[in-house]
């Protein structure tokens, strides 16, 4: 089974010459950005699973449940809304961003190739209707400040989950790991104070990689 699914439809309508559908470029989207955010629901309770905090256990506190409900929410209505223009700013960033997917693909050198560059130049266009349709005027400023926002829910805690992550946590965590070597998160980390959770967090579940080179 191929890895991105969306992208290798994508692909090879392009390589046959057959027409860019949208329902084929919102698969390429979700394939990177907004499948983030619904794959990061299930790889944060898994990494939650890791540190003994399991769905169930949050459950018994009912302020615990709203939190990572909250969380849950701004991630999928927000972040990941101000990631998409990002990751696709410019050609040169749409570019990384296909270039890391289809790295990380089952795909044979052609539909690597194709995707590559039509799928950039196709997301390139798109991230700027995103941009017009979430009334995202500056795409950085947009994200340092989603990043301060969730900074500043810390309240000067280590994690939201005060001495260790919660599930809200993992779940912001969850959509910035698959992108976490993209300059738009680079720049993110230049300009807010984030490095230092994030860090905190890839320690926290046992995680190698780092957000910094």
């Amino acid at each position: 089974m191929r890895k991105v699914n969306g992208l290798a439809t994508l692909s090879r309508a392009l390589s046959c010459g057959g027409a860019i559908e949208p329902r084929m470029v919102q698969a390429a989207l979700m394939s990177t950005c907004s499948s983030s955010s619904s794959n990061s629901h299930i790889f944060s309770q898994k990494l939650g699973e890791r540190l003994g905090l399991s769905r169930s256990s949050l459950a018994r506190s009912v302020a615990g449940t709203m939190l990572f409900s909250a969380a849950a929410s701004w991630v999928d209505n927000h972040l990941v809304h101000v990631l998409s223009p990002n990751i696709y700013r410019s050609t040169s960033e749409a570019l990384e961003s296909f270039d890391y997917i289809t790295t990380h693909g089952n795909f044979s050198f052609t539909e690597r190739f194709v995707a590559k560059y039509a799928g950039a130049a196709a997301m390139y266009f798109v991230s700027k209707k995103l941009k017009k349709k979430h009334n995202i005027t500056d795409e950085r400023a947009a994200l340092y400040e989603a990043a301060e926002t969730w900074l500043d829910a810390l309240k000067g805690r280590h994690y939201l989950g005060c001495s260790k992550p919660n599930l809200a946590d993992l779940a912001v965590f969850g959509v910035l790991r698959p992108i976490r070597y993209l300059t738009s998160v680079k720049d993110m980390v230049e300009h807010t104070r984030i490095d230092e959770w994030y860090s905190r967090m890839e320690n926290a579940v046992e995680e190698p990689a780092r957000i910094k080179e």
